[in-house]
C-alpha cells in the first residue's frame, strides 16, 4: 500500500543524530528506536531524545507487528544500569524512558534490572523523571511490585491492539492480563501515572477502538497513546488500512470526555514526546 502524504516525514538535521549514535555506541547500550525500526527515530534523535532498551536486543516472544529481533537472548548484563546512567548524564536528559525486550526466560521477567536502572538514574540525578515501559511479566505481581518499589514517575504497559486481534498479532500475550496489570498497579499506588498505547490499521473497527478506550479508563489508566501501525518489513503483519488524521482526533475527543489524556496521531508511539504528555 502506498503511503499517504501525511505519513511521509522530512529528513531531520543530522548533528544531534550523530551525537546520540556516538553516545549509544560508546556506552554499549540499545535503543528501541533502532531495534524496533521506529519511523520517528530521525526526529527524536535530532531533538536529543531516545528510548533506552534494556535486557539486550533479542525478544523471547514472536509478536507479528514488532521489528525487534526474536530468539534466544544473552544473559543479563549487570553493568547495563550504570552505562545507561552515564549516557543519560552525557545527553543531559531531564525525562528518561526505559523499556525492554520481553524476557520470559527470566524468573522475574527482568523486573530487577528495571529496578536497578531506576536506582542508578535516581542516584545520579534525584530530579530526573523516569518512565518505564514494561512487558507483562507473565502476570507476576511480585515482579510488578519490584518495579513499583523503585518509584518510576510513569508506569507504561502497552495493550497494543484490540482483544479480537490478539491471537493474530501477539499470540503469546493476553488482553485481559495486560488490562489487569494496569488495574493492579493503580490499585497498589493510586498516585502513579499509568499509561498504555495501541496501534490502529491492523484490521480493527472504530467501535472496537472506542471499547478499548473504555476498558483502559475502567482499569484506571491516565494516559493512552494511539498511532498508525507501519510494518517494519514485508515479513511482518501488513497494514490493513491507513487511518486519517481526523479519525485520530475522534479518539482523542472520545477519551477526553471520559477523563483520559489521549495522544493520538499517525506517528504517535508509546514513548513519542513522552515528557510532554505528563507535564
Amino acid at each position: 500500500m502506498p503511503l499517504p502524504n501525511y505519513l511521509v516525514k522530512k529528513i531531520p538535521k543530522l548533528r544531534n543524530i550523530r551525537k546520540i549514535r556516538r553516545i549509544i555506541d560508546d556506552c554499549h547500550i540499545n535503543s528501541v528506536c533502532e531495534s524496533a525500526k521506529c519511523p520517528n527515530i530521525g526526529e527524536c534523535f535530532s531533538q536529543n531524545t531516545l528510548t533506552f532498551m534494556i535486557l539486550g536486543d533479542i525478544c523471547t516472544r514472536h509478536c507479528r507487528f514488532c521489528g525487534v529481533a526474536k530468539g534466544s537472548p544473552l544473559s543479563v548484563d549487570p553493568e547495563e544500569p550504570q552505562r545507561i546512567a552515564r549516557a543519560v548524564k552525557k545527553l543531559g536528559l531531564k525525562y528518561v524512558v526505559v523499556t525492554s525486550v520481553t524476557r520470559d526466560d527470566l524468573a522475574d521477567g527482568g523486573a530487577s534490572q528495571f529496578a536497578e536502572v531506576l536506582l542508578q538514574l535516581q542516584t545520579s540525578n534525584s530530579a530526573l523523571r523516569t518512565e518505564v515501559l514494561i512487558p507483562d511479566f507473565q502476570g507476576n505481581k511480585a515482579a510488578l511490585q519490584t518495579v513499583l518499589a523503585a518509584k518510576p514517575f510513569v508506569l507504561n504497559h502497552n495493550i497494543e491492539t484490540i482483544p479480537r486481534l490478539y491471537l493474530t498479532i501477539r499470540p503469546e500475550a493476553g488482553f485481559r492480563r495486560s488490562l489487569e496489570l494496569l488495574s493492579w498497579v493503580k490499585r497498589q499506588k493510586s498516585s502513579i501515572y499509568t499509561k498504555s498505547g495501541f496501534m490502529v490499521g491492523l484490521g480493527e473497527k472504530k467501535e472496537e477502538i472506542f471499547d478499548v478506550l473504555i476498558e483502559l479508563r475502567s482499569a484506571g489508566c491516565d494516559v493512552v497513546t494511539i498511532g498508525q501501525y507501519l510494518a517494519p518489513t514485508r515479513a511482518h503483519f501488513q497494514v490493513q488500512r491507513f487511518v486519517e488524521p481526523d479519525e485520530f482526533c475522534e479518539y482523542e475527543s472520545f477519551g477526553k470526555k471520559m477523563g483520559l489524556k489521549v495522544f493520538a496521531g499517525p506517528f504517535v508511539r508509546s514513548s513519542y514526546r513522552a515528557g510532554e504528555i505528563v507535564k
